[in-house]
C-alpha cells in the first residue's frame, strides 16, 4: 500500500510555505502528492441554498501549474485528485500532462472526474449536461495523443485531422484514475475505463462492496486496476486542539488505516485539510500521521 498526502492547498499560503510542507511529506516516507481542482468558486453571499464546501472565498491552486513548479524540487509522485476534465480542452490537457510527465520524469498519475458545479461549467462555457458523454470520449482521445504521434479522430466532441503532440509524455499512456461515489453508472465507468478508483468516502461496508464491483467490471474489461483511499482525521475543518491529543490524531489515522486495508486499497492519501491553522499545526499532522502509520 502507497500512502500520499493531500496538499491543504486551501490553507497553506504561499509558494514557500506549500514546498516546506512538501518537503516534510518527503521526509516522512510520503509516496504521493494529491491536489484537488476548482476554477472558479461561486459567490455564496447570493446563493443562500449553497450547500457546497467550497465557494468564492476559498483558494483554490491550479494544479498542473502548481506540481510544475513542485516537480523540479521533489521525488513524489504527482496526483489530481481530481481535475474536472469535462471542462478543460482535451489537446491542452493532454498536452500539459505530458509536459508535467517530463519535467517529473514520468511521476504523474492524473486522477480526473465529471464534476458538480454548474457555476464553474457555465463560466467556461461548456455544457454542464453532456459532461458524463464528454469525459468518455476525452479518455480515449488523451490515451490516444499520449501515444500516438499522429491521430485522426473524430467523435461526437472532438476532432483531430492528423495532428499529435510534441513531446510525449514519458509514461505511454499516463495512468488516469477516476474520482467519483459509489452510483452504479460511475462504478461501471471506472471498472470499464480507468486504471483506479480515488474515493473520498469513509472506509465501510458500501465502499467494499462498491470495489468488489469495480474490479469484476475492470477484470472482464482485462484490465487491473488500483483503489485510493482517504484518511481524513480533520473532519469538517476540526484544529488539531478540538481533535484532542496527538495519540487521538494518531488513533484515528491507525483505525482508518486498518480500515482501508482490509478493503484492499492499494493506495492511501492523508488528508491534511481541516488539522491546523498555521504552519506549524499542519507540519506536527504530517509527522503525526506517518509516525502511527509506520507503527500500524
Amino acid at each position: 500500500m502507497k500512502i500520499g498526502f493531500i496538499l491543504p492547498q486551501t490553507e497553506l499560503g504561499g509558494p514557500e510555505s506549500i514546498m516546506q510542507l512538501v518537503r516534510t511529506a518527503e521526509e516522512c516516507g510520503i509516496s504521493y502528492l494529491v491536489l484537488y481542482d476548482h476554477v472558479l468558486g461561486a459567490d455564496r453571499s447570493s446563493r443562500p441554498d449553497w450547500r457546497y464546501t467550497y465557494d468564492s472565498t476559498t483558494e483554490m491552486h491550479e494544479p498542473l501549474v502548481l506540481f510544475g513548479f513542485i516537480a523540479g524540487q521533489s521525488t513524489l509522485e504527482l496526483v489530481t485528485g481530481v481535475l474536472v476534465l469535462p471542462q478543460r480542452q482535451t489537446a491542452l490537457v493532454a498536452q500539459q500532462t505530458a509536459e508535467l510527465d517530463i519535467l517529473s520524469g514520468g511521476r504523474v498519475r492524473l486522477g480526473v472526474g465529471i464534476g458538480w458545479n454548474q457555476v464553474e461549467f457555465e463560466a467556461l462555457g461548456i455544457d454542464f449536461a453532456s459532461r458524463a458523454q464528454r469525459f468518455e470520449e476525452q479518455i480515449h482521445l488523451l490515451r490516444r495523443l499520449w501515444v500516438e504521434p499522429s491521430v485522426d479522430f473524430r467523435g461526437r466532441f472532438h476532432t483531430v485531422d492528423r495532428a499529435g503532440l510534441c513531446p510525449r509524455p514519458v509514461q505511454r499512456p499516463v495512468p488516469i484514475w477516476m474520482g467519483g461515489g459509489t452510483r452504479p453508472a460511475t462504478l461501471e465507468r471506472i471498472g470499464r475505463l480507468s486504471d483506479g478508483w480515488i474515493t473520498y468516502l469513509p472506509p465501510s461496508a458500501e465502499v467494499a462492496g462498491a470495489w468488489k464491483q469495480v474490479r469484476d467490471i475492470a477484470s472482464r474489461h482485462g484490465r487491473d486496476i488500483g483503489l485510493q483511499g482517504t484518511i481524513q482525521p480533520g473532519g469538517d475543518h476540526v484544529t488539531p486542539k478540538a481533535l484532542g491529543r496527538t495519540t487521538d490524531i494518531a488513533k484515528t489515522v491507525r483505525e482508518q488505516l486498518g480500515r482501508w486495508r482490509e478493503i484492499g486499497a492499494t493506495h492511501v492519501s492523508i488528508s491534511g485539510l481541516g488539522v491546523g491553522r498555521t504552519f506549524a499545526e499542519h507540519v506536527d499532522f504530517i509527522r503525526v500521521a506517518t509516525e502511527a502509520i509506520r507503527a500500524a
